[in-house]
């Protein structure tokens, strides 16, 4: 392992900022829960819990194990770096991409994302040729549509192409 030189020292978040930025954000998913519970009641009616009982109390829960989480996160030392950028860059080559294909699925169905997701990951991360690239990412959708649609009998979302071919 090569040592630091001092002009040469890793850069990125540290560890007791990550973990706070994490238990901060946990807790605003709670809160989210907490005021969706208060909507629809969190009392208990005639028939038993109103629908937003237990969502209430588990977003209760959530928020004071994430409080807990966020004191002892910014109660630490300094700690040593979460990752290097450049680590973090890579992992955001994976995480990117992800985030664009589940945001594009109820709008372009799960084979044409698929398809792209594929083929973008084989050609940019795997620098497959075009057609091991292509034949790989058009089977793949085909086994699928195959193995859950023919097999299974799962419908899975379809978007505006498969319409158009009546699938």
């Amino acid at each position: 392992m090569p040592s630091q030189s001092p002009e040469r020292r890793p850069n990125g978040p540290r560890q007791r900022h990550v973990e706070a930025g994490v238990a901060a954000f946990v807790m605003l998913l709670g809160g989210i829960t907490i005021l969706g519970s208060l909507k629809v009641g969190t009392g208990w009616g005639a028939e038993g819990p109103q629908s937003g009982f237990f969502p209430f109390w588990v977003g209760l829960a959530v928020i004071a194990a994430s409080a807990v989480n966020l004191l002892r996160a910014l109660a630490q030392p300094a700690r040593p770096l979460f990752a290097e950028w450049r680590q973090i860059r890579q992992v955001l080559k994976i995480v990117w991409p992800m985030a664009i294909y589940v945001a594009a699925v109820p709008w372009l169905g799960i084979y044409v994302p698929s398809f792209l997701l594929t083929a973008g990951f084989m050609r940019w991360l795997g620098r497959y040729g075009w057609p091991v690239t292509l034949a790989i990412s058009a089977g793949l959708q085909i086994l699928i549509y195959l193995t859950f649609e023919r097999w299974f009998l799962v419908p899975l979302p379809k978007g505006p192409l498969e319409d158009m071919l009546g699938l």
